[in-house]
């Protein structure tokens, strides 16, 4: 007996997992793919304006939240303070990324689980390129759920990708001008740079992450944990010494990334010179820093 299979593709806002959506649609015509958007309710404007570009080009895009799966209004019961307190006020960090799980991942568990129920088996399609380390992307334990990796299948690396959603008719999206990931607008794998970013592009998004950061109860070992890390809460990027300080650092960092990259002869000029969208590598760090694909492609 055949099994019924639901293709599924999760779209973060990120440049990997939407030109991925339009790579699929264009290579693979026949699959039946049902997107995906887990909307945390604190997303970027500037993602969320590039779903809302992607549909046009895709078609219907599921938003997972509360709100969708729940019927509930609003942002739903489930909001980053409600949740910040059933952490017992810790915020969320490298080591105990619980946002990802309980903002991103555990929707798009409940609603496959409806199709489970109905006997499909899952294919979650993933943006994981070629040129990448060979993760797996989530995985569901125990549940008929397998990842599909169509970049790494046809040996689509990073300098494809751009390319892909030019020929769709669809630039970068607008926060690689400051950022360098999708995800939420507090987001903890913000190098500092970003967080002034933040607060000169969003400044009212920027208090929000100050208030998240001074939850009551929120203590380790002692100590204040914050966003940037112990004892580095938001307000001290309000300092212009401090500005001043996170601003030329990274400017020196830009420099020594693009003579290195001049020097290897893979960047001839600063033309089309993304400089957020290699942050990561400018940063000398993984790509994606840690952070989970859904967060971030």
């Amino acid at each position: 007996m055949t099994k019924k299979v639901k293709h599924v593709l999760g779209l973060s806002g990120g440049k990997d997992s939407s030109a991925l959506a339009l790579y699929v649609k264009e290579t693979r015509p026949e699959l039946d793919v049902e997107y995906f958007f887990t909307d945390t309710g604190y997303e970027l404007p500037e993602t969320n304006a590039f779903i809302d570009q992607l549909e046009e080009k895709l078609g219907y895009i599921h938003r997972l939240n509360d709100r969708s799966l729940n019927n509930m209004e609003g942002r739903g019961e489930r909001t980053f303070s409600n949740l910040l307190k059933e952490h017992g006020n810790y915020l969320p960090s490298q080591r105990d990324r619980w946002c990802t799980v309980q903002m991103k991942l555990k929707p798009f568990e409940k609603w496959v689980d409806g199709f489970i129920a109905e006997g499909y088996v899952i294919k979650n399609y993933v943006g994981i390129r070629a040129d990448e380390p060979n993760r797996s992307g989530f995985m569901t334990i125990e549940k008929p759920i397998k990842s599909i990796f169509p970049f790494r299948e046809d040996g689509i690396v990073k300098s494809d990708i751009e390319n892909i959603l030019q020929r769709n008719g669809l630039e970068l999206p607008e926060y690689y001008q400051w950022r360098s990931r999708s995800g939420c607008t507090f987001c903890f794998y913000q190098q500092k740079i970003e967080w002034l970013k933040l607060m000169e592009k969003h400044p009212d998004l920027f208090e929000e992450a100050k208030t998240f950061e001074k939850g009551e109860g929120n203590t380790t070992v002692g100590e204040k944990f914050y966003w940037m890390g112990q004892g580095q809460p938001l307000e001290t990027l309000e300092d212009p010494s401090v500005q001043q300080r996170i601003t030329e650092n990274h400017e020196k960092r830009v420099a020594r990334f693009k003579k290195k990259k001049r020097r290897n002869a893979l960047l001839t000029d600063t033309e089309g010179f993304c400089e957020f969208g290699d942050l990561d590598e400018i940063y000398d760090e993984a790509e994606g820093g840690g952070a989970c694909v859904t967060c971030y492609k």
